[in-house]
């Protein structure tokens, strides 16, 4: 099983991970507001990755790490 980190005070919520995942565990927090204002995103049920690293490729300011 692969564990996905997201920085989120530092993602922007622009969304291009959640777009990107074959699996859609990937989604925005829109309880959770970051210092900067943004919704972060973040995996909702972990079990389910598969370890791609699309999501980490795809984010523009790297706030993702996947481990396998």
């Amino acid at each position: 099983m692969a564990k996905v980190t997201f920085r989120e005070e530092r993602c922007k919520g622009c969304k291009l991970c959640v777009d990107v995942c074959p699996k859609k565990i990937v989604t925005i927090k829109e309880d959770t507001l970051n210092q900067s204002g943004f919704h972060p995103a973040g995996v909702y049920e972990m079990d389910k990755c598969i370890g791609c690293a699309f999501c980490a490729t795809m984010c523009p300011d790297c706030v993702i790490t996947v481990e396998r």
